[in-house]
């Protein structure tokens, strides 16, 4: 596991990670995940030259949630100010499938303060999803741990395969099963999290995808063309078809973690924007 630091935002503490110098580009995770996830697929990659920053987003990983933590702006809103008291100004922001809305909601809510978005498998547009009912019921006020520990002996068998559900077509890289910890990433607080996420996440969708359309803030969207988590189609094309400042790039039999698969073309994102920001 990567070294944590923590720094305290509205009474939660957020966990972070760093590595390298320079300008700064912040990573924010997907569900299912942490900070980890994000580290081990472009710590090494994107950190020459740069300040690389990586959250663990509200309950998720280390990070202390609230009641209202699952929300996408809530998460966005926070971050941003953990960012200004950490002194980063503008950075670029990397966000894979969850933590790509997170981002795109950073960037409606003060896109002055971020350089650009990389959006990696995100999540566009609303629609029904498995999470809402493997785990929005934990999400439910006073059932949700009992219906948490129910699901516990459930939640053995399932986690492998939607583990490699995420990665399908590719397997699990040999670094990510090296250094990942998975048996954290199935406890019952961050299932529970999970759920929150997914309870809100029809209408934290449908909010932002009222932005897209004005959104000035450039966009990249990467997307894996045999993703079985994220449709590529319904969501990272359209979502550049619809954001003035969008490109959209497919990655030729990739799935849902294309940060693991092909992080050159994360790195080619980022380059991209950078030379952006120069010429702005």
């Amino acid at each position: 596991m990567h070294e944590r630091r923590q720094l305290t935002v509205e009474g939660l503490t957020l966990a972070y990670a760093q590595a390298g110098e320079g300008r700064p580009v912040v990573l924010l995770h997907g569900a299912l995940t942490s900070l980890d996830d994000m580290m081990i697929a472009l710590g090494d990659v994107l950190s020459d030259g740069r300040q690389v920053i990586a959250f663990d987003r509200p309950g998720n990983g280390s990070s202390e949630r609230s009641a209202t933590s699952g929300s996408l702006w809530v998460q966005a809103r926070l971050i941003k100010r953990g960012l200004e008291a950490l002194g980063v100004r503008r950075p670029i922001l990397v966000g894979h499938s969850l933590g790509g809305d997170v981002a795109m909601a950073m960037a409606a809510l003060a896109p002055e303060d971020v350089a650009g978005v990389v959006a990696l498998g995100p999540i566009a547009f609303p629609e029904a999803r498995l999470e809402m009912l493997l785990f929005g019921p934990r999400a439910t006020p006073v059932v949700g741990d009992a219906a948490s520990y129910a699901a516990m002996p459930i939640d053995a068998l399932i986690m492998p395969v939607l583990w490699r559900g995420m990665f399908a077509p590719q397997t699990l890289p040999d670094a990510f099963r090296a250094a990942y910890p998975t048996d954290q990433a199935g406890e019952r607080a961050r299932l529970r999290a999970v759920g929150e996420e997914a309870a809100w996440l029809v209408a934290d969708m449908t909010r932002l995808a009222t932005t897209f359309a004005v959104c000035r803030t450039p966009v990249h969207v990467l997307c894996g063309d045999a993703d079985l988590v994220v449709n590529p189609a319904l969501h990272g094309r359209l979502l550049a078809r619809v954001a003035p400042q969008a490109t959209f790039r497919a990655a030729a039999g990739v799935g849902h973690m294309v940060h693991h698969i092909r992080p050159d073309l994360v790195l080619d994102a980022v380059l991209d924007l950078e030379r952006a920001a120069v010429i702005a």
